[in-house]
């Protein structure tokens, strides 16, 4: 084999590989085309509880933490500024509009260890369980940088007084 033949079939190789990825992705946003995150503010007189810088990590259905869903605004990792209310869940996403996940909402918090392209130290990660408009449960993902993934459990768990906040090992 000539060296230009075998530039030429890695290079088809590459192709094949990103088109693939790409089809893949195409897939997966129609799939979830019908999902759609509440987007808005908090309601007037809500007062803030606490505070938290985060990595947005992924959301996911309820129950499959390896399988990403792509809501239009979560279908990527990014800096997040998560603000308890005691109304609920204000997530500011950089470069998204602000997610308010009013208190009835929320179906679940507790800590994790893994998700879809993530795996950190025992209980490292909020797994925040919330209900899409159309009733589906889904989980996000984020991880506390500056606070542990516990005291950002127990601030949402804190607003949620029948919520029982637990660990998925």
């Amino acid at each position: 084999m000539t060296q230009a033949l075998a530039v030429a079939l890695m290079i088809a190789l590459a192709v094949a590989l990103l088109a693939s990825l790409l089809l893949a992705w195409w897939v997966r946003t129609r799939r979830d085309a019908g999902l759609a995150a509440p987007v808005g503010e908090a309601p007037a007189g809500a007062t803030e509880i606490a505070s938290f810088e985060t990595l947005y990590v992924a959301t996911t259905r309820a129950g499959e933490p390896l399988e990403r869903l792509a809501i239009r605004g979560l279908g990527f990792r990014s800096r997040a500024d998560v603000t308890v209310l005691s109304t609920g869940v204000a997530i500011d996403l950089t470069g998204q509009p602000r997610l308010y996940l009013a208190a009835d909402r929320i179906a679940d918090v507790a800590q994790a260890t893994v998700t879809i392209d993530r795996v950190v130290e025992s209980d490292g990660l909020t797994r925040l369980s919330w209900r899409l408009d159309d009733g589906t449960v889904v989980d996000s993902y984020l991880r506390p940088q500056d606070a542990s993934a516990r005291a950002l459990a127990d601030a949402i768990g804190g607003i949620l007084p029948t919520l029982h906040t637990g660990s998925d090992a």
